[in-house]
């Protein structure tokens, strides 16, 4: 008994190890290469171009020998009986003899082999299934771009979220000594109850946002984790800092590179779908040929009063056919002129989508490179603003506990560092967020995902 308690113990022991959350640790290009490979949405990006080979393959054999097998047993319960004029086995005429035709029983088996000689549709349907295929690689291309571009910025929000959280706590930390010393300042009788107010408010709000920013931590982490594919039960720990993704992804070098629209994800899968239309109006074209195809088949049959197919003794009697079918379609009262006409427009629509998907990425381009900049400019002014910032604030601070600076002043300095430490934050992530946006466009790096 001893011993089955302590087997039972073992195994729980052993079960609750193994249900332990896991542990992901990731860098930016860790947690990307993670993502392109394990999302939801990268799995499933596989598993449609795993489906457009197999529908390829499909699409084959339809030209390739088909075989089929038919096995028959017939049992006439009750055999049809025929009437023969009486005059044929010396009857009088007009009387009628019945007569019973075959056996009972009868059983055959037949084997054909159907072999497609020619059909315009199949050729041009085998080219739709490359173009397909060619499709679904270019979408699973463009899901990984994607994946990639959103965990980029779900990393980035869940960096700025953990460092405004550092941010406002040292910035409570402050305030509650200020609070603190002009509290004992005005306990001395030497400020007013309003600079000790004037802090207060200020730190209230700073506990707010802190509060808030705690929050923000749990929530972009989980949307993190959703662009991960990794389930919100298991622990993620960031091992990048913002700043360092920043300066990493300051690169004007990109703006001057050479580039070809081709490379493009959206032009690719536009030229896919104009591909497409070009085939279907082939195919209705196609409709009008003639097609051709043969068959051989060879069977063999029996027959008896009683069910007694498997016996050495019984006779089988055998039989094969070879032929040839040509189908010429002759008239369908305009149906396929009506079906081919409907392709033409298609085609004339993805032409037109081609023509406006080429000019909106020239401008998408346009636009992201302009971002990109910005965003630059944005952090070296940020980052200059949060230094003079800094100091006003720190000067302020020194000149309120000399009594040179009144409570106001120092609150309005302090909100002032506030604003230039968001906003310097705000700059760092809209730096890896245009650049990200800008290498979406340009198809780098180049991304392809493996069919597993």
């Amino acid at each position: 008994m001893k011993y089955r308690f302590l087997s039972i113990l073992f195994l729980l022991s052993l079960g609750t190890m193994y249900a332990q959350d896991k542990t992901y640790k990731f860098t930016l290009n860790e947690a990307v290469e993670f993502a392109i490979d394990s999302s939801y949405a990268t799995a499933n990006a596989r598993r449609d171009i795993a489906i457009a080979i197999k529908k390829r393959w499909e699409t084959a054999t339809r030209g390739l020998p088909q075989i089929n097998a038919d096995v028959s047993y017939t049992n006439n319960l009750k055999q049809p009986v025929q009437l023969i004029p009486g005059e044929f086995f010396g009857g009088d005429p007009g009387t009628f003899i019945p007569v019973t035709f075959g056996t009972k029983q009868q059983m055959s088996a037949v084997a054909t082999l159907d072999q497609l000689l020619f059909d315009g549709s199949y050729i041009v349907a085998l080219q739709a299934s490359k173009t397909y295929l060619e499709f679904s690689e270019n979408q699973a291309e463009k899901t990984a771009l994607e994946t990639r571009k959103a965990v980029i910025e779900a990393y980035g929000n869940v960096l700025l979220a953990e460092e405004t959280v550092e941010i406002f706590e040292k910035n409570k930390k402050v305030l509650e000594d200020n609070v603190f010393e002009t509290k004992k300042i005005y306990e001395n009788g030497l400020t007013e109850l309003e600079s000790v107010e004037q802090l207060q408010i200020t730190l209230s709000q700073v506990e707010n946002r802190l509060n808030n920013a705690e929050r923000m931590v749990g929530i972009t982490k989980e949307l993190l984790k959703l662009a991960l594919g990794i389930e919100l039960k298991n622990e993620l720990i960031l091992e990048d800092d913002l700043e360092s993704l920043a300066q990493e992804n300051i690169s004007l070098t990109i703006l001057n590179n050479e580039w070809n629209i081709q490379d493009n994800i959206d032009y690719q899968l536009a030229e896919n779908l104009t591909e497409q239309r070009e085939l279907e109006l082939k195919l209705e074209k196609s409709r009008a040929l003639p097609t051709l195809s043969a068959f051989i088949n060879y069977g063999t049959a029996a027959y008896g009063e009683d069910f007694d197919f498997f016996e050495s003794d019984q006779e089988w009697f055998q039989s094969s056919v070879f032929g040839v079918n040509l189908n010429i379609p002759i008239f369908s009262s305009l149906q396929r002129s009506s079906r081919t006409q409907q392709a033409k427009i298609e085609l004339e629509k993805a032409k037109i989508q081609f023509t406006q998907t080429r000019d909106q990425i020239q401008l998408e381009l346009k636009r992201a490179q302009s971002n990109y900049e910005f965003a630059i400019e944005s952090y070296q002014t940020a980052q200059n603003n949060l230094e003079l910032a800094q100091r006003i604030a720190n000067r302020n601070e020194i000149e309120f506990g000399e009594g040179l600076a009144t409570s106001f002043e120092l609150r309005q300095a302090q909100t002032q560092l506030y604003t230039a430490q968001q906003e310097y934050l705000q700059t760092m992530l809209d730096i890896i967020n245009a650049k990200a946006e800008l290498e979406s466009i340009l198809n780098t790096p180049k991304i392809n995902i493996d069919n597993q």
